[in-house]
């Protein structure tokens, strides 16, 4: 009997130690690493989201989010800096109200952050937490929940996200958030088409909902492999090109 306990007790820590083999930090670090890593930090990438055009360039802390949107008056150029929002039509400036500045900066980020995942994870308003793991359709992954401070956090700081990170392969294939904006929501998106662009990773997104806004986030994989999710748009990137302005790898 006691040599029975001590087999228990073995088998018991194998399987703690393996799934404590790597924390939600180090986690994340190997997923921005597979996916393009300090290539992120010196690139210029141009892509065009459901017919706007698209530009982002950051370095050593500074960043440049940018939007090109064609209208009646002209080519719109909305620009998301260190230093807040600037809206120019046909190069000439143009004052933003008050009441569309958030708006219009929430629109451009929320575009900008999902083409370059998972980059944006190591944020520093980011917190990080591995909260199990599961298996969709046979594969397994990591289960990372993230949430945001206040500060730093932007508007929808009170967000709620949930990232499936192959155990292997260490890439996004499955997020999930709970957003409160225009009475709430929750989406949970399939990564397919990946390819790398000048050595950084870029997916496209099905995206799914419930309608169900009690659905813990944790529970959208085996809705979504018991086919009970349904399918909102696909989030779909072309014409993407990057430019690595100091080749550091």
């Amino acid at each position: 009997m006691q040599r029975y306990f001590i087999v228990l007790i073995l088998v018991f820590s194998s399987i703690t130690a393996a799934f404590a083999q790597f924390s939600a930090q180090e986690i994340i670090d190997k997923t921005i690493e597979k996916a393009g890593g300090s290539r992120y930090d010196n690139a210029i990438v141009h892509f065009v989201f459901r017919g706007k055009q698209y530009r982002s360039k950051r370095g050593e802390g500074v960043y440049e989010l940018e939007r090109f949107v064609e209208g009646i008056k002209g080519l719109t150029h909305d620009v998301i800096s260190n230093s807040g929002l600037k809206r120019t039509i046909e190069n000439c400036p143009v004052k933003v109200a008050d009441s569309l500045v958030t708006r219009i900066s929430d629109g451009v980020n929320s575009v900008h952050y999902f083409a370059s995942l998972p980059y944006g994870l190591n944020a520093p308003a980011v917190h990080k937490k591995l909260i199990g793991e599961s298996s969709i359709n046979g594969v397994s992954y990591y289960k990372i929940k993230v949430t945001f401070n206040q500060e730093g956090g932007g508007t929808d700081f009170e967000d709620e996200f949930m990232y499936w990170i192959h155990k292997k392969n260490f890439t996004v294939d499955y997020l999930a958030y709970k957003y409160a904006v225009n009475e709430g929501g929750i989406r949970f998106r399939e990564a397919y088409n990946p390819r790398i662009v000048n050595g950084i990773r870029f997916v496209d997104y099905k995206n799914y909902k419930t309608d169900d806004l009690t659905t813990p986030l944790y529970n959208l994989d085996k809705l979504f492999e018991n086919k009970k999710l349904k399918l909102l748009s696909k989030i779909e990137l072309e014409d993407i090109y990057v430019y690595i302005e100091r080749d550091c790898c």
